[in-house]
């Protein structure tokens, strides 16, 4: 007997289970994506900040170290790092709020901006 004339018999047995099944609950999954997009928004800021301060850090110590030539090229490897870790959060945030919006996903709005209290 072929594998099909095997599979029929079989594929019978479960035809009443799939025509009475329920939708699925997929609240849990809904819930899930939330709390990651949550946790992501709440990070992506902070990691830029982070990035940020290593190129800082570098320029801090590219200028205190006036006549010590290793520790400027210390300096100066921390700035190009810092750069490039900004570029690359920065665009991979731009590439995929890009595809949210080609393919119709809403992102859920942008990060709150800080703010000068009374002003």
């Amino acid at each position: 007997m072929n594998t099909v004339a095997r599979a029929i018999p079989f594929g019978m047995m479960f035809l009443p289970v799939m025509v009475l099944a329920a939708s699925p609950d997929l609240s849990f999954f809904e819930t899930l994506v939330e709390g990651i997009q949550d946790v992501v928004n709440l990070l992506i800021p902070l990691v830029i900040a982070l990035g940020l301060l290593f190129f800082i850090w570098g320029l801090v110590q590219y200028i205190a170290a006036s006549g010590d030539e290793a520790a400027k090229e210390e300096g100066k490897r921390k700035m190009i790092w810092g750069v490039i870790a900004l570029f690359v959060i920065v665009a991979v945030w731009g590439l995929v709020n890009l595809l949210a919006q080609l393919t119709g996903v809403d992102t859920g709005g942008s990060a709150d901006l800080p703010a000068i209290p009374g002003a």
